[in-house]
């Protein structure tokens, strides 16, 4: 018996399917169903999985074959090899004999199989009037089941999804019955589940309507149209019973109705996933779906049926008409093979009529010439044989499309000549020359002329006609010449030895991928330009599948099931987020060494190799052990849909003819995007050409600080062509001074290029590959041999022409591949076959590129080493060789380093030679980042410059300059306060002066009360010396300054109107002004809070600022310091820690043992900290109040001082935390342990003594002289002692009569001396 499903969900049927599809065509496979429709929801997300896991599978069998093949070769090479020894012949032997026994067996399955089919559908939604009709719920859509039957019907599938989301999305994508007329051609119609137009009608009654949607399906469709019918029988529990009832109704009118119009029946199962025991964790997906819990009684439910049936399991249901089930074959049979894959399909650039057109080049050109062209290397040389070079021909699409082909690969080499004079002068060395024809020939030769053509076109547009700053490059692209030429990219590849194979080469299989970087404000104009030029239905950004991770999928089933939240947290903690314990592997796996692959985690391996987790999912608690299982089968299913960040698609032609479109929402604009249904993995193998469009925020900083250089000083600075050996910019390298500097700011890369002393711009580059793991390791020796204090060494004294720059170090990807020709004479294309071999591990190339290089290696390097043995130069080699497999794992690409080292560099010399300027843009691109603006603020003052707040005056709509060299505060930084009224502001300034008082300023800007007291709070309004009490301060009721000065604003704008309407329109209004009020004076503190709410930091001081002294005297150390004190301060490890902030927020939980959990944040002048501490159990509370150590990280004890606004000291220290693993093996780690917390007013009263610490040598006149102004005769003061050490002794000298007044200016002036203080 026959039977094909023809009714299936995927996991691509958001939220509502959860089957894979490698799983679905495998369980098809396996159960003897040689075919399978996919009919997701509304979409067709998954059709390309669907073709490409068909292409994975079929290909199977012959791909076993040929492996068997390869390896009786390899066996044999190893048998006649003179190298190998007897023992590893013996066991080739063994191994041939196996695999020539097993070749035959293999043959015959291949012979054999038959290859599974795919069908491509769709269960739509039709509009049951139109879909311009929006109503309510009834106009949702009904079901259809729609299948292509050949290519022609994968295209109106295309068209009729891509229809259903850009101009019928209604609750969901929907098409209409004219819609459906139109687009009919290559399709099979059924009538799908109890959703579907013709049940519908049934069940309201209406036969007649369901008889007369039958003949016009059959009108249009024919034998093509199907009815479907469906049996969900149930005894599951939590099932839908009602189903089947409705099922039943319906199917005994279609049965009917069948036979009245001579329509065929065949059986369906609306599958939804793979196998029967699915169906609990199905139950929790639609849980997930609708938002209900999983004991919500008014949930809705399935009927658990609708897994993918075997036939046996159909027929069974189906036994009284088998002729249903046997008419999925007859679909089957109907259904042509196609493939929707296609060579790129290349946007078509616009070239003047007036340099060629395809019709003239058809008459300059034979086809011939065109053969010879194409087909030959760069100089003219047959480099092919006649098959390769017709597959070549064939390959790129025919003679029809070589002329495009050459037309645009000549325009192109028009526009790199001309832009090559521009880079180069008007003279070109031989190596320019050589490089710029190579490039050429290459891009021709592959078919791609047309996408540089597009990609210089847009760059162009980006910087000539839009203003937006573009990139130098990013990427391999940055290694082209001939990009350099067309200023795609902006650094010269011969000065960087930047490669173009590692962009490019014919042994490539995928597309060029340039990704350009552009400003991140000036992007999406980028992209409007884009989709006006080429046209908006040729244009279309990328989809992208959000999936349920191992951490997620545990989170959405826990919910469902109520599982609490701390509960979560702690299994969740338990899953590792990189990868898993070696020596847990090794022990669970019993293996004897190291795993060359370490299993992959998921929820599979973390129950396997977690005992906790295995405990869990085998314990009692069945609500916990459940949720683990149903969330191990839900893990990798699709959850959301999302755009791609920079992924752009151009087409050359309606995007829907290649593949289907759909909208999403974008997440800030809330504007409908339309986006291809197939993600960025697959797009391009259907045609389609992907382009990356990157927002840098850097590019924005350099923007707006070059607009800040010229508005203060009238300079116009071209960032391109800043001298590259700017002794002030290395300057600021060295020291470290790289707060805000593209890429080097970290504090661990700012203790490096102290250490190194960066001269040249090669430094930046290496340390820009260097700083991330695995390389990272090879800094110290990098830094040592730049300062001369290690020896340079080169394996062979040929590898010094490339290593030089590194000082011997390899450290880019295309030192290996320039290394393997100089050493080894490989060709550009094998160097790069080299470079991807090592990177992806691919074992057989890797050793088929070993024995060639130790061929051709040994015997070029025996000559050019005649002091070498050959054995000497055989070990060499195979040194660097390994050396080489080790480096691959994290080898850095120099083109991309090479850019955004020059990036890093643009904004070092900004820095460093404009630094209000500069550090304006910064603080302006990080408003709404309170963290970063407060960071960059106190970097400004540590550069000498000042940062103010707002000002009517001075302010402009951002983060700017004023006359003084102070940094304002924006005007549109203000919280609330819009970007047309603070426009408003600045263009009546710049208009008719500043503004001389507030009541000159309200007369000339009309603001509400509400914007007046966002200005005064702000400090808007502090240049008109009044204090900001005077403008929001009120009593009893009555109205504030701010009121009336906006009432007062409000009438004489009236009166001006009355005046300008007036038979006398010239005369002026004179009015007097309100008085200035008496207030009573708010609480400081109040209006701090105020200034920060509204601007997002403490600007014109700081509730700290009382307690600075405090916290000088408890040393440096700052809040976020604190992670960095194992590996920065580890002197203070297990030392008694006082750190000052102010309370942002403390919130208070419930743990499962019923305990309290406080999280408090306090903050500080430049960051905050998060601490976590616990209450008391209730069973445990009064032990704990006994143990002096179990009351560390204990809320209770100093709940009293955890107060929202309160400055407070946090008492503690950082200890190391031991702990044992499974296997009895000791770990270690840090914790910071909270001893106390105190009030910082409490602390500062109890200042008994200050003792100052010094050496005797170090006391001298100047010291004595600046103490005396602090010490006197004062009964108010604090107590003084010295601490004086001589030699190995201290003598303590305590004052009984002279005290000393603490002030912020006193550990000003003990900072220039070698003194430490203590607050006792």
């Amino acid at each position: 018996m026959n039977f094909t499903h023809l009714h299936v969900h995927s996991h691509y049927s958001i939220l509502d399917g959860m089957s894979k599809v490698p799983a679905l065509i495998e369980k098809c496979m396996k159960t003897g169903m040689t075919s399978m429709a996919l009919t997701d929801h509304g979409n067709m997300f998954g059709i390309k999985d669907l073709m490409d896991s068909t292409n994975s599978f079929n290909s199977k069998p012959k791909k076993k074959v040929a492996e068997c093949e390869e390896n009786i070769a390899k066996e044999k090479a190893t048998i006649a090899s003179t190298e190998k020894t007897e023992e590893d012949k013996a066991k080739a032997r063994t191994r041939l004999e196996e695999l020539e026994n097993e070749l035959p067996k293999l043959q015959e399955k291949a012979a054999n199989f038959v290859p599974f089919k795919p069908i491509i559908g769709i269960e739509t939604y039709c509009a049951p009037v139109s879909i311009s009709k929006r109503d309510g719920r009834e106009d949702r859509g009904w079901h259809l089941i729609l299948l292509a039957k050949n290519k022609t019907g994968y295209q109106s599938l295309c068209k009729l999804s891509s229809i259903a989301y850009t101009d019928g999305f209604y609750y969901n994508p929907r098409v209409d019955h004219a819609l459906l007329e139109q687009y009919k051609e290559g399709l099979i119609v059924c009538s799908a589940c109890l959703g579907g137009e013709i049940p519908q009608k049934i069940m309201a009654g209406d036969i007649a309507g369901a008889e007369e949607s039958i003949r016009w399906f059959k009108k249009n469709w024919g034998d093509d149209f199907y009815l479907e019918i469906q049996r969900h029988k149930t005894d599951k529990p939590n099932a839908d019973q009602t189903t089947f009832e409705r099922q039943e109704e319906v199917n005994a009118v279609i049965f009917e109705l069948a036979k009245k119009t001579n329509t065929k029946i065949i059986a369906t199962n609306d599958v939804h996933f793979v196998e029967e025991e699915h169906g609990e964790a199905h139950d929790r997906l639609i849980c997930l779906s609708t938002g209900k819990d999983y004991d919500d009684p008014n949930r809705m439910h399935y009927t658990k049926q609708e897994w993918l049936k075997t036939p046996e399991e159909m027929a069974a249901i189906f036994s009284d008409v088998p002729e249903a089930l046997e008419n999925t074959q007859e679909i089957v049979d109907k259904i042509e093979l196609f493939s929707i894959d296609s060579g790129p399909i290349m946007p078509m650039f616009d070239i003047p009529k007036d340099f060629g057109t395809v019709e003239l080049y058809k008459t300059k050109f034979t086809e011939e010439d065109l053969f010879n062209e194409f087909t030959r290397n760069e100089k003219g040389e047959v480099v092919l044989s006649q098959e390769e070079a017709e597959k070549k021909i064939k390959k790129l699409g025919g003679y029809e499309k070589l002329y495009r082909i050459k037309l645009e690969a000549d325009y192109l080499a028009k526009l790199a000549w001309d832009g090559a004079k521009k880079r180069y002068g008007e003279t070109l060395t031989e190596e320019q020359k050589e490089r710029i024809i190579f490039e050429l020939h290459v891009m021709k030769t592959m078919g791609f002329p047309g996408y540089f053509l597009i990609v210089q076109d847009y760059i162009r547009g980006a910087r000539e006609e839009l203003g937006v700053a573009v990139g130098p490059g990013r990427g391999s692209a940055a290694g082209s010449v001939v990009a350099y030429c067309l200023h795609i990219t902006d650094l010269d590849p011969l000065k960087y030895d930047l490669l173009f194979e590692r962009f490019l080469n014919p042994d490539r299989i995928s597309l060029p991928d340039i990704d350009v970087d552009f400003d991140d404000e000036g992007r999406g104009k980028v992209l409007d330009w884009v989709t006006k030029k080429y046209g908006k239905e040729k244009v279309a950004h990328i989809i992208t599948y959000g999936t349920m991770a191992s951490k997620s999928s545990i989170a959405d089933v826990s919910r469902v099931q109520k599982i609490p939240l701390a509960t979560v947290s702690e299994i969740k903690a338990l899953i590792p987020d990189r990868g898993f314990d070696e020596d847990m592997v090794m022990k669970v796996d019993n293996l004897k060494e190291k795993p060359n692959k370490m299993p992959k985690v998921n929820l599979k391996n973390c129950y396997k190799y977690i005992p906790e987790l295995q405990s869990m999912l085998n314990g009692e608690d069945k609500n916990i052990s459940s949720m683990l299982t149903y969330a191990e089968e839900l893990e990798d299913t699709n959850r959301q849909t999302g755009i791609h960040a920079c992924g752009v698609i151009i087409g050359a032609d309606d995007l829907t003819k290649f593949a289907p479109v759909c909208t999403i929402k974008d997440k800030d604009t809330k504007e409908d995007i339309i986006v291809t249904q197939y993600d960025g993995h697959v797009i391009e193998s259907v045609g389609l050409i992907k382009m990356d469009f990157l927002g840098l925020k850097t590019l924005s900083i350099i923007k707006e600080a070059l607009k800040n250089i010229k508005r203060h000083t009238g300079e116009v600075i071209d960032i391109d062509h800043i001298p590259i050996d700017d002794e002030q910019t290395y300057k600021l390298y060295c020291a470290g001074l790289t707060v805000g500097v593209f890429q080097f700011e970290s504090p661990g890369m700012q203790k490096y290029l102290k250490e190194l002393q960066p001269s040249v711009i090669g430094d930046l580059i290496a340390m820009n590959a260097l700083y991330r793991p695995g390389p990272m390791d090879n800094i110290p020796s990098f830094i040592k041999r730049k300062q001369g204090k290690e020896e340079i060494k080169y394996d062979l004294p040929c590898m010094e022409k490339y290593l030089k720059d590194t000082y011997g170090i390899t450290v880019y990807q295309e030192q290996v591949m320039l290394l393997s020709r100089e050493i080894a004479d490989f060709t550009r294309g094998e160097s790069d076959t080299l470079r991807k071999a090592m990177g992806k591990k691919q074992i057989a190339k890797m050793e088929e590129l070993f024995g060639k290089f130790m061929k051709q290696g040994v015997a070029k390097q025996c000559k050019e080493n005649p002091n070498l043995s050959e054995e000497q130069v055989t070990e060499i080699l195979k040194h660097i060789w390994e050396e080489w497999k080790k480096f691959a794992s994290y080898a850095f690409n120099k083109s991309h380093a090479a850019c955004y080292a020059w990036v890093s560099y643009q904004t070092a010399y900004l820095k460093a030679h404009y630094p209000a300027e500069y550090m304006a843009a910064l603080l302006t691109n990080s408003m709404g980042t309170p963290a970063d603006v407060a960071k960059f603020m106190t970097e400004a003052k540590s550069l000498g410059l000042s940062v103010l707040c707002p000002s009517v005056n001075d302010s402009e709509l951002t983060f700017s300059v004023n006359e003084k060299g102070d940094i304002h505060f924006g005007l549109k930084a203000i919280k609330g306060f819009g970007e047309n009224t603070s426009q408003a502001i600045i263009d009546e300034r710049e208009k008719n002066g500043k503004f001389k008082d507030i009541f000159d300023f309200v007369k000339r800007v009309p603001l509400s009360s509400k914007n007046l007291e966002f200005l005064a709070y702000s400090g808007g309004l502090d240049c008109f010396e009044l204090s900001r009490d005077v403008y929001v301060s009120s009593s009893m009721g009555e109205k504030t300054f701010a009121d009336t000065l906006a009432n007062f604003s409000s009438s004489l704008a009236k009166k001006t109107d009355s005046s300008m309407m007036s038979l006398f329109g010239d005369e002026e209004v004179d009015v007097g002004h309100p008085p200035i009020p008496k207030v009573r004076k708010l609480n400081p503190l109040y209006l701090l809070d105020k200034e920060r709410e509204l601007i997002g930091i403490y600007l014109s001081s700081h509730p700290l600022d009382k307690y600075k002294f405090l916290m000088k005297g408890f040393g440096k150390l700052q809040l976020s310091d604190i992670d960095n004190i194992p590996t920065e301060h580890s002197s203070l490890i297990n030392k008694e820690i006082r750190i000052v902030g102010v309370v942002d927020k403390v919130s208070l939980s419930t743990i499962k043992s019923g305990a309290e959990m406080a999280k408090f944040t306090i903050s500080d002048y430049t960051s905050s900290y998060e601490f976590v501490t616990f209450g008391d159990t209730p069973s445990n509370g009064q032990e704990q109040a006994k143990n002096k150590y179990k009351r560390e990280n204990r809320y209770p004890y100093y709940k009293h001082n955890l107060k929202e606004k309160e400055v407070i000291v946090i008492v503690g220290s950082m200890r190391e935390v031991k702990k044992k693993d499974e296997n009895g093996n000791e770990t270690k780690s840090y914790r910071f342990y909270i001893q106390d917390v105190i009030s910082a007013s409490d602390m500062l009263n109890d200042i008994k003594e200050v003792v100052l610490k010094v050496n005797v040598q170090d006391i001298t006149n100047e010291l004595i002289q600046t103490l005396d102004k602090w010490i006197y005769p004062d009964k108010e003061g604090v107590n003084i002692s010295f601490l004086v050490k001589n030699d190995d002794f201290y003598t303590q000298l305590t004052s009984k009569t002279f005290k000393i007044q603490l002030e912020d200016n006193f550990f000003i002036d003990m900072q220039n001396y070698p003194i430490e203080i203590r607050l006792n």
